[in-house]
């Protein structure tokens, strides 16, 4: 049964063992904490719905590790609890995230109202997520999961951004999450309320891009049975969003860089021009200087996208995240299969720390999602980690060896790594199709 969970941080013995007592008959799951680096720890490897946190702490003032539990996971309620109440540190508690602030000594009647009121706005958040899942919407910009300065720079542009209707370029590497950020600039825009498009554009045949792009009318080729609108006239009122826009033919950059100068497009074999107004988000994961150099992409369409920059590091540039980002998933994958994995053990996180993602956020999650499927309860364990388990062992012995799927992954990763994710480098490089590794990263989650 899931019971919910609730943290105690107290540097009083008789407060702490007070709280979890009272919990415990509640109907909760009670741990406490007597410092700041124990609550730390806790809230990295465990999943908590809400924490009572003293303000007054040995070592780390409770304000400081309000800000570190959110940072960790956004999700828990905090409340704050002091004897010595005043309003600046109330306003400064509520401004910093805090769910409610007391003054002590507590009141056991008015604290099991107050969780209560914590566990019907946890069934609340869970039903809008819920909703929200189902409705297939995005990420919003105050849920990017990432406490590392770049990615708190990366939210500050995006709130910055959405104001405005110019174009925005995202850079980074494969499974960053160039897709949500693009959503929550859409999301956080006055465009909210129009489409959103998501289009990977190395994924459509070549053939039929221009069709695919800017519709078609009856006719206009072998096929064409009727009237199609094309995904710009889709976005229109709304944003679209074309990812590997470097992998787009010249042709067809030059009627993209038309579109953008003249806000208009026309359908393939029709004489007749149509307005659009879409805002246009372009996403690629290699440097676009070098497309120009090398002459894949145009340098006016170039300038043209380059308007709002946003570089997107590697997760292995920002392992301070992954705590964060593994409480975010776990909470969406006990959702998703029913489950009450309520954490991630030490050593497992260790592990997943020490490992440098070249798969990104989005190996991360497949990587957990994996566990998830093979059976993980209780915490997230290495044994349920195969992949980083099989790493963690020194000197592999040869009958240790990897399957040829697992030999061929690593490597066509590698090759993208040492070719800063240039498919056609790396496919070069082995001496294989740009399709077949197209073929081989979808096969594997990771596009």
């Amino acid at each position: 049964m899931d019971r919910p969970r609730v943290l105690v941080i107290d540097d009083q013995e008789e407060i702490r063992n007070l709280l979890a007592e009272a919990l415990t008959q509640w109907g909760y799951q009670a741990a406490t904490a007597a410092t700041g680096a124990q609550a730390i720890e806790l809230v990295q490897g465990q999943l908590f719905d809400a924490a009572f946190l003293d303000i007054r702490m040995p070592e780390m003032d409770g304000l400081e590790l309000l800000r570190e539990i959110k940072r960790h996971d956004s999700a828990v309620a905090v409340v704050m609890m002091t004897g010595y109440p005043t309003i600046s540190t109330a306003v400064e508690a509520l401004k910093e995230g805090a769910y409610d602030y007391l003054a002590k000594p507590l009141i056991l009647e008015e604290l099991h109202h107050l969780m209560s009121r914590v566990m019907e706005r946890r069934f609340l958040r869970r039903e809008v997520s819920s909703l929200r899942s189902r409705l297939g919407e995005q990420l919003v910009v105050n849920e990017l999961v990432g406490i590392s300065p770049q990615m708190e720079r990366i939210k500050e542009i995006i709130g910055k951004v959405a104001a405005t209707d110019s174009p925005v370029l995202i850079e980074g590497e494969s499974g960053t999450g160039k897709e949500l950020v693009a959503a929550a600039i859409h999301r956080l825009s006055a465009r909210s309320k129009g489409p959103f498009i998501p289009v990977n554009c190395s994924a459509i045949p070549a053939d039929l891009l221009e069709s695919e792009f800017f519709g078609h009318v009856r006719g206009a080729f072998s096929g064409a049975v009727a009237d199609a609108l094309g995904l710009f006239r889709s976005a229109n009122g709304g944003t679209i969003f074309l990812d590997e826009v470097a992998e787009l033919p010249p042709a067809l950059q030059v009627k993209l860089l038309r579109v953008l100068q003249d806000q208009e497009i026309r359908p393939v074999g029709s004489t007749k021009t149509y307005p659009v107004d879409a805002r246009v988000i372009a996403a690629t994961n290699r440097r676009l200087e070098e497309a120009v150099k090398d002459g894949s992409l145009r340098q006016d369409l170039f300038y043209r996208l380059n308007v709002v920059r946003i570089e997107i590091p590697p997760l292995r540039e920002r392992k301070g995240d992954s705590p964060g980002l593994v409480a975010h998933f776990l909470r969406q994958f006990n959702q998703r299969f029913g489950r009450d994995v309520k954490g991630i053990t030490p050593e497992a996180l260790s592990a997943l720390m020490a490992y440098d993602f070249p798969g990104n956020v989005r190996e991360l999650a497949n990587l957990l999602e994996r566990a998830y499927a093979l059976g993980a309860r209780g915490e997230v364990t290495l044994a349920d980690l195969p992949a980083l388990s099989a790493r963690s062992q020194t000197a592999p012995q040869l009958r240790e060896l990897p399957t040829l799927a697992q030999a061929e992954r690593d490597l066509i990763l590698r090759a993208l790594q040492l070719h800063g994710n240039d498919k056609d480098q790396a496919a070069k490089a082995l001496g294989v199709s740009r399709r077949t590794i197209y073929r081989r990263l979808k096969e594997y989650g990771l596009v």
